[in-house]
């Protein structure tokens, strides 16, 4: 009986519903219109970068730091704050394999002179930490191995030392980030300012001759070390200088002490990684 009268009760149901809703006509092809989305497009419909979509490194020569696009994560975070982001230098690392290599072959022809044309609108900070981190590698390696040999040679006691390394890591390191400094700093005074940016690129790809130099400084010759060195030393100071000439000559009269004194700076490193990395005593 109950199962009756769930059948029913169903039955009177599907009546009152059936009767309740009206028919709807066929409205024939119905156009539906959606509104333009604010959700961001995956991917980029226009890539700034080689490797990401990141922006460019500024135009600007004083502008130190590229600005960010307008409505992302990175310009909500203005000021000297951002300096301590990430995304603050991922501009100077988007750099291939490519550029690198092309910028380290300018750095090997000095009397051009065209390495800051060059990277003017993306000098990159890539190379040079990996030029000053190879050198750092290279001078304990093979500061190491040639003591080594020198000491079984004449068949003395060998010790290996560990100054070596942190030696060559404050000397590349510090000089990459100081001497660029106190430059940008020189030429800002003088009305001639540079990006420093770019003067960091500019020191770092300087260092790179001073990595076959270390290599070849294995012959057990003084006078050829001390001319690998002289060769290397004037090479890079060669590079730096003549590729900061044409913007110093801005600062006045005092251009040429200016360049003159980034030369011999860059020579005098060349006479301190001799006496230091090039000789070997027993």
């Amino acid at each position: 009986m109950m199962s009756g009268g769930v059948g029913k009760y169903t039955h009177i149901d599907n009546q009152k519903v059936s009767g309740s809703v009206p028919s709807v006509p066929d409205p024939g092809h119905v156009t539906v219109q959606f509104t333009d989305s604010n959700l961001q497009t995956f991917p980029p419909s226009e890539s700034q970068g080689k490797i990401s979509g990141g922006t460019r490194p500024p135009r600007d020569a004083d502008d130190t730091f590229s600005k960010p696009v307008s409505g992302s994560e990175e310009s909500q975070q203005g000021g000297w704050f951002r300096t301590f982001t990430v995304a603050a230098y991922k501009p100077y690392f988007d750099v291939d394999t490519t550029d690198v290599l092309e910028r380290i072959k300018y750095s090997l022809f000095p009397f051009r002179g065209t390495f800051t044309e060059k990277t003017v609108n993306n000098p990159d900070l890539y190379g040079p930490f990996w030029i000053c981190t190879t050198l750092i590698f290279v001078a304990a390696s093979i500061g190491t191995f040639v003591t080594y040999i020198a000491h079984k040679l004449q068949k003395k006691e060998w010790n290996y030392d560990i100054n070596l390394v942190t030696w060559s890591a404050g000397v590349f390191y510090g000089y990459v980030l100081l001497v660029p400094l106190v430059l940008y700093v020189i030429l800002k005074y003088f009305s001639a300012p540079s990006g420093l940016v770019q003067l960091f690129c500019l020191y770092g790809y300087s260092l790179f001759v001073f990595i076959p130099a270390l290599c070849l400084s294995v012959i057990p010759l003084e006078i050829f070390r001390w001319v690998i060195a002289g060769v290397a030393g004037f090479m890079s100071a060669t590079f730096v200088a003549l590729n900061l000439r044409a913007h110093i000559m801005s600062a006045g009269e005092r251009w040429f002490f200016i360049v003159a004194g980034i030369f011999l700076l860059q020579l005098a490193l060349s006479v301190v990684l001799k006496l230091y990395l090039f000789t070997v005593t027993v």
